[in-house]
């Protein structure tokens, strides 16, 4: 199944959509677009995927809002696709089937923060780094950090992580509480402010890394963490990517609470060379940051000194200013625009995978020689203390030939992460382009997962054509 198989529109009816757009342009005036540029620019923004625009666009304010536009769509069979501000990279807010994009970046305020309870509520078009901004007051801090400037609800939605995931987890694991609005029109609350409960199904779980596809998320209450008294970062090259995936795995093993520990191939540091105005040897890269007391992070900075140099690494660079680390963090951070500068107007393939990380060393390194055998230009970033690894193919979208050679390296990269005992992504989510490796990782689980689909959404009128081919 190709790619474009996976983006054959599902049957709606058109004359229902052109009675749902003009009800919504009466109820929400200039709020409710129907312009070309307004409807492609919320199609499918950072990914190879063509862009499949909806019929319309509506700027919602409030979960009641969202609601209204949901009930209108529900009442007329009319699929509605949730939109933050478009950072996902697997076509998860494209319109195949046409439709209304709900888009929730003006549902930006953050409603509540209890700084005893380490917890906040916040709307679904927060972002990250406007939270992050909030907070600095409070000497609390929001560590999930996909890289992007994502909405609190896309990272809900698509169950993101990022560079801090290997200690302080991942977005299943800092959100206490969702409000959702159902495919009926419905609002509902999921969790709460307890930081535990066995009340009921865990429905917080399973909205999250839904992507969109059970319900719209509105509102999010998170879990909070005290800033750091100390903090302190670095980098370290390697003669091979197999010594350097070799000591993050014994970084880890050795129960070392390294914040975080990202790799940069040799692509990758010349494009980060290039982009950000470095001059780091172009070699394997270990970028590392730690948290906690002062002496805490000086013990933990000579533990992995000694790891590092048993495993061939360079003399490590720390960064212990402020400045310095916010440098080397934002190089990692522009690392997919700075990987376009290798091959100018090229289009970017881009995918993840996630292995135990045991099996890291080895999924890495086969991935690269598959890489280099099809003579495909591509750099490999990852947050590799959790086995999770990023590859973007840098391909001429003109090429057939070299699509289809770029395609079938994903193919084998899912499949080879699968068969290692990982997953066909570790944060981007499945959106259009991981459907077909669904099933080869889950198996019958993909039957149960079809039937919640088909109980919370009938009409399959929730972000159709996304993570299942059908509902």
């Amino acid at each position: 199944m190709s790619l474009a198989d996976l983006q054959t529109p599902v049957a709606y009816s058109s004359a229902s959509v052109a009675d749902v757009v003009n009800d919504l342009k009466e109820a929400f005036g200039e709020r409710c677009s129907t312009s070309q540029a307004v409807r492609e620019q919320h199609g499918h923004t950072t990914t190879w995927l063509k862009n499949q625009a909806p019929d319309a666009v509506v700027f919602a304010e409030s979960t009641e809002e969202v609601a209204q536009v949901v009930k209108l769509c529900a009442a007329h069979k009319v699929p509605v696709i949730a939109f933050g501000v478009g950072t996902s990279l697997e076509g998860h807010v494209n319109a195949p089937s046409g439709g209304v994009t709900i888009d929730l970046s003006r549902m930006n305020a953050v409603l509540e923060v209890n700084a005893e309870d380490l917890d906040c509520r916040v709307q679904a078009g927060v972002t990250r780094k406007q939270l992050n901004s909030y907070l600095r007051d409070c000497g609390l801090f929001f560590p999930i950090d996909p890289g992007a400037d994502a909405t609190i609800g896309g990272m809900a939605a698509t169950r993101a992580s990022g560079t801090n995931a290997v200690r302080y987890g991942t977005m299943k694991d800092v959100v206490l509480g969702l409000t959702v609005v159902t495919a009926s029109g419905e609002v509902i609350t999921t969790g709460g402010r307890a930081r535990k409960s066995s009340a009921g199904y865990d429905l917080t779980r399973l909205m999250i890394g839904s992507e969109g596809t059970l319900g719209v998320i509105t509102e999010i209450t998170l879990k909070l963490f005290g800033q750091p008294e100390a903090i302190s970062g670095g980098i370290c090259s390697f003669p091979s990517i197999k010594s350097a995936c070799d000591a993050v795995i014994m970084t880890i093993q050795c129960g070392l609470p390294v914040a975080r520990i990202e790799l940069l191939d040799p692509l990758q540091v010349r494009a980060c060379n290039i982009y950000s105005k470095l001059d780091l040897a172009e070699e394997p890269t270990l970028l590392l940051e730690f948290h906690g007391s002062e002496a805490g992070v000086r013990e933990q900075a000579e533990t992995f000194a000694g790891i590092s140099e048993e495993f061939g690494g360079s003399e490590f660079r720390w960064a212990t200013k402020a400045e310095d680390r916010t440098a080397l963090w934002q190089a990692r951070h522009d690392s997919y625009w700075a990987s376009f500068t290798l091959r100018p107007g090229a289009k970017g393939v881009a995918t993840d995978v996630c292995v135990p990380i045991s099996r890291l060393a080895e999924c890495v390194t086969e991935t690269r020689a598959d890489l280099d055998r099809e003579k495909l230009l591509a750099t490999i970033v990852g947050h590799v203390g959790d086995g999770n690894f990023h590859v973007l193919v840098l391909v001429d979208e003109e090429n057939a030939e070299e699509v289809a050679t770029a395609e079938a390296f994903v193919g084998r990269l899912n499949s080879r992460a699968i068969d290692f005992g990982g997953t066909c992504t570790g944060e981007h989510g499945v959106g259009q382009g991981k459907m077909k490796y669904l099933r080869k990782e889950h198996g019958a689980a993909v039957d149960v997962m079809q039937s919640i689909k088909s109980i919370l959404d009938p009409d399959n009128i929730l972000n159709p054509g996304k993570i299942m081919p059908t509902a």
